[in-house]
């Protein structure tokens, strides 16, 4: 029998504009039907007070940084010094642990109406880089925690080979960076092909960086192995990064990458903090897509990249929040915005609207879900709803909700979430892990132990 429920949503973000007393009638996972101009909710509909909008994409996560939170704010550093404490974790997880610091991590998500996430998943072996017995163990943890917290999942498979690229070249992996590795690009094709979708969980590829997978591995096979695909890379995230890309190669990671016919509307780069004018223009022409993370960018002191270059040269841009520091999509979407205006000191570079779809449709399709990511008949039952009622979002006239949600809303004003048509939070509470913070603690507390 098909799961068939009806939502009454007090005021819905349509992608343009907020409409008050909207039904959405779900079978079977999807939206059946959606119908406006219903002022009351019919007998026996399940109500939705606030805004509900399209379930939130975090298109780029790393969900073992988590318990990295608090702890990397002591002292001074650099991206470099954060990498080492960020290594040292990595290095005592297993299967069952990141398991466990996942499931709740991915529950903390789905509290703030995120649902889908795009899993950058580079840990993928034992200690020394011994296969485990299921070579696809650490990916296949992943997969199930997101079942477990009622979301989505796109589990982007990275190829890491190399443990970084200096002006002498390309330098070996070490020390917990074996545990990334699969001994070529064939052998990291060979674990990748077994990976399979399921109905929560879709598969894509990843390559760390320019600095962790060279020419010589193959950009141009691994982009024809891969196409069709959503496929990530970190990119110009760092001003050394690109220094020793010129260095060894006359050029930057963009063109280097171009020159292998990299880009394409189905790769997203990540970051892409620190471009050329050259750069920009490459990337939009292919209409390759960005993943900004403003949280992440800011508490590694990476930088702010030229994001509204970037669209406006054709690039669709989507948010994560990455490395965790909060896990927050309408604080990644409102910094969005905010930071340009620091950078430029003007105000006004995207709408509500255009940041909301930063955080939504964007994300859905840069994770391969094109189909999500909209409140629309057809689309998969996926959405949350923002209080408007909080200290937060209290005042402001209705019609102007899409604005309270991004710039004065924050996570913890995430009140229901549906997935699938399958409410995963009602009230503020988790349905299926009603105690996410005692995991939380419990798993990160195990990696100190």
């Amino acid at each position: 029998m098909p799961l068939t429920v009806t939502y009454w949503a007090e005021h819905a973000w349509l992608d343009t504009h907020v409409e008050p007393g909207v039904l959405l009638e779900v079978r079977d996972g999807r939206i059946a039907a959606l119908r406006q101009e219903t002022p009351a909710p019919p007998p026996g509909a399940e109500i939705l007070r606030g805004l509900t909008v399209p379930g939130l994409a975090n298109t780029h996560s790393h969900a073992f940084h988590r318990a990295l939170r608090s702890t990397v704010q002591v002292g001074t550093g650099t991206f470099w010094t954060w990498r080492e404490v960020m290594y040292a974790t990595a290095a005592r997880l297993t299967p069952e642990t990141y398991h466990a610091l996942a499931r709740a991590v991915y529950a903390e998500m789905a509290l703030a109406g995120v649902t889908v996430v795009g899993e950058f998943h580079y840990l993928h072996h034992g200690p020394g880089g011994v296969p485990y017995a299921d070579p696809n163990a650490m990916g296949e943890a992943l997969i199930a925690a997101a079942a477990d917290a009622g979301i989505r999942i796109t589990l982007l498979d990275t190829a890491y080979l190399h443990g970084g690229l200096t002006r002498d070249g390309y330098q070996p992996l070490e020390g917990p960076q074996l545990r990334f590795g699969d001994g070529g690009a064939d052998g990291w094709w060979e674990r990748f092909s077994r990976l399979e979708p399921r109905d929560h969980a879709r598969i894509g590829a990843a390559l760390h960086s320019v600095r962790a997978f060279s020419d010589r591995d193959g950009y141009e096979r691994f982009a024809e192995r891969t196409d069709g695909l959503p496929v990530h890379l970190h990119l110009s995230e760092q001003p050394a990064e690109n220094a020793a890309c010129q260095a060894v190669h006359g050029c930057t990671p963009t063109r280097l990458l171009d020159r292998a016919g990299f880009w394409k509307p189905t790769v997203t780069a990540v970051h892409a903090t620190h471009l050329t004018d050259d750069d920009i223009g490459v990337l939009g022409g292919a209409g390759a897509g960005v993943c900004v993370c403003p949280t992440t960018e800011r508490d590694l002191a990476d930088g702010i990249g030229p994001a509204a270059a970037l669209q406006r040269a054709g690039s669709p841009l989507s948010l994560g929040s990455d490395s965790h520091a909060v896990i927050d999509l309408l604080e990644e979407a409102r910094a969005l915005e905010l930071d340009e205006r620091l950078r430029t000191r003007t105000r006004g570079h995207w709408t509500a609207a255009a940041l909301l779809r930063a955080a939504t449709a964007t994300g859905h399709t840069s994770l391969g879900w094109p189909e999500a990511g909209r409140l629309r008949a057809g689309a998969p039952a996926d959405f949350a709803t923002v209080s408007l009622t909080s200290v937060r979002t209290a005042g402001p006239v209705a019609r102007l909700a899409a604005e309270t949600a991004v710039f004065a809303a924050s996570a913890a004003d995430v009140t229901d979430v549906v997935v699938a048509g399958r409410r995963v939070v009602r009230s503020g509470a988790h349905t299926l892990i009603p105690d996410a913070a005692g995991e939380l603690a419990s798993a990160i507390g195990a990696l100190r132990a």
